[in-house]
């Protein structure tokens, strides 16, 4: 009779598929391992530096909070620039002052106010010694003198 017997599947065929498909799946499994250990790093590496540059900036806040007076009720500075003029000119009178409720400049030329930083210009016609008094409000003052010489 004939032979009714069928070709048998192609068993190769199926295994090669099997294997090809674990290979990729462990490919895809080992990328995403790859890019997910990174991106943590990449985290880890970025918290460092933020707080490494959170440190810096309190530091440097600290700092620029100890140079502006900090707690401390101060004349920092008053100087004039320049200290010598021909009569005529000008030159500015410039304070720094911390933790002050009110200043006065005297001889008055123009309005002051408590102020890291301030300059007036003054132009007195003979040479001038200026005093500069800082209140804190709680009865304190300190005061401080810088003169414009006139040349004559």
């Amino acid at each position: 009779m004939f032979n009714d017997t069928h070709p048998a599947p192609r068993r190769g065929l199926q295994i090669y598929v099997s294997i090809s498909a674990l290979a990729f799946i462990a490919a895809g499994l080992y990328l995403g391992w790859v890019f997910y250990s990174r991106w943590q790093q990449n985290q880890a590496i970025n918290a460092q530096a933020a707080a490494k540059l959170k440190a810096r900036e309190q530091a440097d806040g600290e700092r620029v909070y100890k140079l502006m007076g900090g707690d401390q009720f101060a004349i920092l500075n008053f100087y004039a620039d320049p200290n010598r003029i021909e009569p005529g000119a000008t030159a500015d009178l410039c304070y720094s002052v911390s933790n002050t409720k009110s200043v006065k400049l005297e001889p008055q030329t123009q309005p002051v106010w408590p102020a890291f930083i301030h300059c007036v210009q003054v132009s007195p016609a003979r040479t001038t010694t200026y005093t500069l008094t800082a209140d804190d409000g709680a009865g304190h003052t300190k005061t401080a003198t810088v003169q414009v010489q006139v040349h004559e």
